[in-house]
């Protein structure tokens, strides 16, 4: 995945340039007398059929599924601009900017599927002036990658198609806590949070603020990533719930000990407040503003509010201020009662169980096998991985992909 999780804002992060035709006659030009340069064994070497026949498929693809999003997305612009025209965009301001939303990313998308044609010729062109031995390694290569870049872009662009849900296409705020006292269970819960950084690093996300709560004995206890880039939510929300760990018992290896991290994955409202009525007589904030001073250096600005009729909480200790964490904490604390009250089907905040929440609490959502047979088992989607390293260095694209197409 790119830098951006829409396909609007991979339009954005991926802007193209000079057309093809443009780009080829520079990097042809820029070629010695005879046409091979110093590359042309080179390529050869990491095998020219296999790279071509990848070019091809990748080729085959964009002329076929991007034509095809190319036509639903024109029809799709055209559609935003025919409601703009009709509507007094002073009438209801809220609506009018959902629909200039919606038309500015119809545009984005449009141009960069347009982009990506482009792309598939000038790498189809390249693929085929190859098999005369008039391009060199590295113009080969760039058309390797293009082709690589285009195929991305197509996945990703299929994958955010199918998150429809009311909230899919917020940031997401994803929470990583440890579930019992102690060093391990700390210290598997920063390792749980460590992958989610590394992945969003790794996808090029905007990402805001980064908190940690510590622990008595000075390891997290709890750690939390606010991630700006849109539909975050929606691909994230699959990884709520208990991460488990099973190790070797050090007393005996043939029996194995677990810790547990919760997450949490909140949406974050990029642009707007969340739209959420909460009797104040329901809230509890903690600590009051004059314990704020009292409370323990390490985690001073931490503000907590509970919802009583419910028992749910949420934190915040990022901001500077009391009063800021005291708001950040409140909209976090609305994000997941929406959530919670949409997944269980109440409307009225107040009726929300507090059974029914734990019981979705400790509902295990992936589990993490170490010792000699190293394992990840998905239980969302049945997927299991061997390379739990690999897995815990933020490769975790195949269990998002995975669940959200289970989803539908």
């Amino acid at each position: 995945m790119a830098a951006a999780a829409s396909p609007a804002a991979c339009a954005r992060a991926s802007a193209s340039g000079p057309r093809a035709g443009a780009r080829l006659a520079v990097r042809t030009a820029a070629l010695p007398a005879d046409g091979r340069g110093d590359g042309a064994s080179s390529y050869k070497e990491f095998g020219l059929y296999s790279l071509k026949k990848r070019i091809e498929d990748a080729v085959v693809r964009v002329e076929t599924t991007a034509s095809s999003a190319l036509e639903v997305e024109e029809a799709q612009r055209i559609k935003q601009e025919e409601v703009l025209q009709k509507r007094n965009l002073w009438d209801n301001p809220a609506k009018s900017h959902e629909t200039l939303s919606a038309l500015a990313d119809a545009i984005r998308v449009v141009d960069h599927l347009k982009d990506l044609r482009f792309k598939a010729e000038e790498a189809k062109l390249i693929s085929q002036l190859s098999e005369m031995d008039v391009i060199n390694g590295e113009l080969f290569k760039q058309a390797y990658k293009s082709s690589v870049d285009a195929s991305e872009y197509l996945d990703r662009y299929e994958m955010y198609k199918l998150l429809k849900g009311p909230y899919d296409k917020e940031g997401a705020c994803i929470i990583v806590t440890a579930v019992s006292d102690g060093v391990p269970s700390e210290l598997w819960a920063t390792k749980v949070f460590g992958m989610y950084t590394s992945w969003a690093r790794k996808q090029g996300c905007k990402v805001g603020l980064i908190e940690k709560i510590s622990s008595k004995s000075g390891h997290v206890q709890s750690a939390a990533m606010e991630i700006e880039s849109e539909y975050m939510f929606g691909i994230l929300s699959g990884e709520k719930g208990m991460h488990r760990m099973t190790y070797p018992s050090l007393e005996n290896s043939d029996t194995y000990q677990a810790l547990s991290a919760r997450v949490d994955v909140i949406p974050l409202f990029l642009d707007r407040p969340v739209n959420l009525y909460l009797d104040d007589n329901d809230i509890e904030i903690a600590p009051a503003p004059s314990e704020y001073k009292k409370r323990d250096s390490r985690n001073c600005a931490a503000v907590r509010a509970l919802h009583k009729p419910s028992g749910v909480s949420a934190e915040s200790s990022g901001e500077r201020s009391y009063f800021a964490n005291k708001l950040k904490a409140t909209s976090r604390l609305k994000g997941k009662l929406l959530i919670i009250a949409r997944e269980l089907g109440v409307s009225d905040m107040t009726m929300i169980k507090k059974q029914a929440i734990e019981d979705k609490c400790k509902c295990e959502t992936r589990r993490y096998t170490f010792g000699p047979q190293k394992l990840v088992h998905d239980l969302n989607t049945g997927i299991q991985l061997s390379d739990l390293d690999l897995v815990l260095e933020g490769d975790i694209e195949p269990f998002i992909r995975g669940r959200i197409i289970s989803r539908q």
